[in-house]
Formats: C-alpha cells, structure tokens, sequence
C-alpha cells in the first residue's frame, strides 16, 4: 500500500522541505564534528528522504482550523534528522544538541524586529483569548492524534503571565506510534528557543515525555523584550 500525504500538507511541502534544507545546511559543520565529514552529503540526503516518510506519517488534526498544525509542521522534521543520526550512532544528546542549535540558528534567520512582533502578538490579550478558545476546543478531541490542553490563568504570587497545560500531546502520540520515543525528549528541548528568540521566557518544570502527568508551560517576556 502506497502511503499518501493529506493534502494539507502536501499544500505547504514545498515550504516544509525547503525549511529542513535550510536546517541542514546550518547542521552541516556540526554533523560533520560527529560523522565522518565524507558522510555528511549521504546523510543530508538520507534525512531528506526520511521526511518524504515522516510527512506520510504527520496526522491530520484540523488543518488550518487549529493551532496545533503549525506545530506539527515546524518541528516533525527534527523526527527525520534524529532517526537518521541515531542510524549512525550518533548518541542521542548529541543530536538533542545539533538540533537545538540548528534550530536556534534558523530562528535567528528571522530579523529581530519580526520576531519580537511576533513574541509580542503571541502574548496580547488577543491571542489569550484565542488560546482560551483553542484550549476548550481541543477538549472535544475531534482528531485522535491531536494535543489536548488547558488555559492557565496566573494565580496570586505567580510571577507568569500565563501558561498552557498539555494533557495529551501530538508529538507523544506520533513517537508512540512509529516508534520514535527514545527521541521524543529532543523534541521538546526545541521550546526554549523558539520562545526566547521571540522574546518570551518559557518555564516548564515537567513534561508528559518525561512521565508526568502535563507538561506545564508558563510564558512570561523576557526583560529585554
């Protein structure tokens, strides 16, 4: 049987691959300090197609209707470059490593102005309220693969402005199935600086990856933002 891609991702692939180009040619240097230098063209290739497969695998959960698409979009491909690189045998703190500085690095592509806009946008009370919203719907797990998550309102003392609290996670559900959760936590040391390069501070003392119960994200801007 011939695995398909959903035509929402299949719309925004061009996109998608031309964003892990870009992430590998940033990786080059880092993966040539852990591969013999030779090898890194072959494995630059390798992961290429390792997310031909991993968009066949990505879930459907709303498309353009839910937040969480965008999520699944941006960081899957970091699925790709790990299977690829624990193939050969590149320890997996190692490649915790080399993704998060390749993806800081891509983020850093983005002018400074641009990103702290959008930092900005992502705090506003606007997008709260759509945060709120998004969060009640998730509740109804119309898509199985999908997160489900809580709005969090800040409490006396606390010192965030506010925070999500993930019961059920997208990214857990995928690396159950296919078989990626030995992996898994490289995917969520990506957080940090996707928030920071926007000029928001993340705090999260526990994650679902890890065994509890939610992972228990707390935003607030940083000083310099």
């Amino acid at each position: 049987m011939v695995e398909t891609v959903h035509p929402f991702y299949e719309d925004h692939r061009g996109a998608m691959e031309a964003a892990m180009r870009q992430r590998l040619d940033l990786a080059e240097a880092m993966l040539g300090e852990h591969v013999h230098p030779s090898s890194v063209d072959g494995i630059k290739r390798e992961v290429m197609d390792e997310f031909a497969i991993v968009l066949t695998q990505m879930p459907y959960v709303g498309g353009a209707e839910s937040r969480m698409s965008d999520f699944f979009m941006r960081l899957l491909g970091f699925m790709a470059i790990s299977r690829v690189l624990r193939r050969h045998g590149v320890p997996l703190s190692v490649i915790g490593d080399i993704e998060r500085d390749t993806y800081k690095a891509q983020l850093l592509t983005v002018p400074e102005a641009e990103r702290l806009a959008s930092g900005r946008q992502f705090m506003s009370p606007e997008n709260q309220a759509f945060l709120r919203e998004q969060a009640a719907k998730s509740h109804q797990e119309q898509f199985p693969e999908d997160f489900v998550y809580d709005f969090v309102e800040p409490g006396p003392g606390d010192d965030f402005e506010f925070g999500i609290n993930y019961k059920a996670c997208g990214f857990c559900k995928f690396a159950a199935r296919h078989g990626d959760k030995d992996i898994l936590p490289n995917i969520c040391g990506l957080d940090f600086d996707a928030y920071a390069t926007r000029g928001i501070h993340l705090e999260r003392t526990q994650t679902l990856a890890g065994g509890a119960s939610h992972c228990d994200f707390r935003f607030s801007r940083l000083r310099s933002a």
